[in-house]
């Protein structure tokens, strides 16, 4: 019976040992040229709360000489203002190295937009949902709720708008009038790199910089995007930018983190968020 338990852990280990193998010979392959050079991959999915991964990856391929392009693939109805302003700024530099170009899924608004200004060529599907420029803060307030279950929530302050936002009271004319500036100069800041990057009159970007969503094709005809296609379409733009005849998609590892897990839906319902965000 003993000598049956080690047979079957002995195979269970080589077999782990053998996807591993698999694994990183496969990755092994995507580093290397194949057909005149190698594009680097970097997807951009879900609500943008953090910058940190995606800045890594756009500054591991603009630094890996293997690389001679960056395609941004995006899928996500935007998020935090200083998380896509980070990644904006991460497409910038990337840009200053290699080509760039981004590619919009089924979804690239608000914040989703935003990082893609600043590529060479941004392509996008006719009937992709993007546009949505423009800033929200939200935030829940359970003040008549604690009140009809007994609950008394006390803060002691150093000044009168140190807990500006506070979920457990309601606003001040006050503070509203804080926040709304706050939130105009986000969005102006918004319209501005929309000018900047698109070329476009400031005027003609304000008309449609209330928020509201745009098809592929109407954000085509605006001037928001370059061209209409898929992502293969995409990958042949960035591929003839770069000079590369057969691109090879290099894809970075991805990592999950079970404390992102329990944590963000905490965060998600509790905090005040001010964001780039397609609701």
């Amino acid at each position: 019976m003993k000598k049956k338990y080690i047979i079957i852990i002995v195979v269970a280990l080589v077999v782990i040992f053998s996807v591993f193998l698999g694994l990183l010979f496969k990755q092994t392959l995507q580093g290397l040229p194949a057909g005149g050079g190698s594009i680097g991959v970097v997807e951009v999915e879900d609500v943008i709360a953090s910058s940190k991964t995606t800045v890594k990856e756009l500054k591991g391929f603009a630094d890996d000489p293997l690389i001679r392009a960056i395609l941004l693939r995006i899928d996500s109805p935007g998020g935090g203002v200083a998380a896509s302003q980070e990644i904006y700024g991460a497409v910038k530099k990337a840009r200053e190295k290699k080509k760039v170009v981004f590619s919009m899924g089924a979804v690239a608004a608000s914040g989703g937009y935003y990082i893609a200004l600043p590529a060479d060529r941004i392509v996008a599907n006719p009937s992709t949902i993007t546009g949505s420029i423009g800033v929200i803060l939200e935030y829940p307030v359970f003040e008549e709720l604690f009140k009809k279950i007994g609950i008394r929530y006390e803060v002691i302050k150093s000044r009168e708008h140190k807990d500006i936002g506070s979920p457990f009271r309601t606003i001040t004319k006050e503070e509203r009038g804080l926040l709304e500036g706050v939130i105009k100069d986000i969005y102006e800041q918004f319209v501005d790199v929309t000018v900047e990057n698109r070329g476009l009159n400031r005027d003609s970007v304000f008309r449609i910089a209330d928020g509201r969503i745009l098809t592929g094709r109407q954000a085509w005809e605006l001037g928001l995007v370059d061209t209409l296609g898929t992502f293969e379409d995409a990958v042949d733009i960035c591929g003839d930018l770069a000079g590369i005849d057969k691109p090879n998609l290099v894809y970075p590892p991805r990592h999950f983190s079970f404390i992102d897990l329990l944590t963000k839906p905490v965060e998600k319902l509790l905090m005040p968020r001010i964001q780039y965000l397609w609701k």
